[in-house]
């Protein structure tokens, strides 16, 4: 059984991301953004989820971008979610400003994607519901695009040597269904 640490910013939909994983037989353990890299060390998790919040992923979410610098190198695998995905961009050097197209809340959109990894085994493109103002606008060499909506807005990105990705837009939502689960479970497999 897989020990899923998600660390919380904050968000309003992290329990449904945790309830995703409970379906898929994992143990999950929630914790506060402010966690510290030894409290990790002792939950000694097998995957970390970073969850979805308000803020800037520089400013907004805690230890958030040492865990993911800390614990990525050490080849847990990791998934950010919206502000999470921000703050893996953030962790490598990347930069992530407000989005060109506006704030987006609620908004369904087609998700282009690579097929890899979490992609595998779902349609391309999908339809993905986001929230969110703020998306990364400088990617770092150390990570691709894996997925984008139709404006052009990166919607994905994957480490290129550690087991570590985030995506804008959000799994949990019922108008990301079914495609959200699939991506998931396809992450508990990694």
């Amino acid at each position: 059984m897989n020990k899923v640490l998600f660390i919380n910013n904050f968000d309003s939909f992290v329990y449904i991301i945790v309830d995703y994983f409970l379906q898929n037989n994992c143990k999950t353990i929630v914790v506060k953004n402010s966690i510290s890299l030894d409290e990790v060390r002792d939950i000694n998790p097998d995957k970390i989820v970073i969850s979805p919040g308000p803020g800037h992923p520089a400013t907004d979410t805690g230890n958030v971008i040492p865990i993911i610098k800390e614990f990525g190198r050490e080849y847990i695998p990791i998934l950010g979610v919206c502000l999470g995905l921000q703050a893996i961009v953030e962790a490598f050097g990347g930069k992530v400003e407000r989005a060109s197209v506006g704030p987006v809340h609620g908004m369904v959109s087609m998700i282009n994607h690579d097929e890899q990894s979490i992609y595998k085994d779902i349609i391309n493109p999908f339809p993905a519901t986001r929230y969110h103002s703020l998306a990364a606008k400088v990617i770092p060499k150390s990570l691709i695009v894996s997925s984008t909506a139709e404006d052009g807005t990166i919607m994905g990105v994957r480490h290129i040597k550690y087991n570590i990705e985030g995506v804008q837009f959000h799994p949990e939502s019922i108008m990301t269904k079914p495609h959200g689960m699939k991506l998931i479970q396809n992450f508990i497999k990694t």
